[in-house]
């Protein structure tokens, strides 16, 4: 079975109260999870790779056998995909914890995807800070009541991108 993961973490102050979003769909854009979780006091970076960590964990206990991973952390993406290279001493457990953890599937493939189309992620990130601290809402824009179901498809990326690719095959 193919899953769809859309991930994301947020951090307000770099370091600072983070959370993690993840949209866990069906190949039709079924909406299977969503999780919105506090994760501490972290950067950015690491709130991005929690988020795919869980992502990935919560795919395997629904029995996903391939994922199909969209993010808009280029850095983690291109890091994923061998782009870069992990440097930061924060990242690199979370890095080997990520690729360790994405080896038990048959297929992964992995997307930077643009903002605006990982916004679902990116409002349950949010709405894991602000659960955490008890106010409505951190950013002025208010999440929609019933949202819309996420795509099953990323925007088309350029083929000579190398922020998309499989990893395994």
């Amino acid at each position: 079975m193919k899953v769809v993961i859309y991930s994301d973490g947020a951090s307000k102050g770099n370091p600072g109260d983070a959370g993690i979003g993840v949209v866990i769909s069906a190949e039709d854009g079924t909406v299977l999870r969503e999780i919105a979780d506090y994760i501490g006091k972290t950067t950015n970076n690491v709130a991005e790779y929690k988020a795919l960590i869980r992502g990935i964990k919560e795919a395997a206990e629904l029995g996903a056998t391939m994922l199909e991973i969209s993010t808009d952390s280029e850095l983690m993406a291109r890091q994923l995909t061998g782009v870069y290279k992990v440097k930061s001493p924060n990242l690199q457990p979370l890095y080997l914890e990520a690729v360790s953890l994405l080896r038990a599937f048959r297929k992964v493939s992995i997307s930077h995807v643009m903002r605006e189309l990982n916004k679902r992620a990116d409002q349950l990130a949010n709405e894991g800070i602000v659960k955490h601290n008890g106010r409505k809402n951190l950013s002025e824009e208010t999440p929609p009541e019933n949202p819309a179901p996420v795509s099953p498809q990323p925007a088309v990326q350029p083929q000579s991108d190398p922020v998309q690719g499989e990893l395994f095959d």
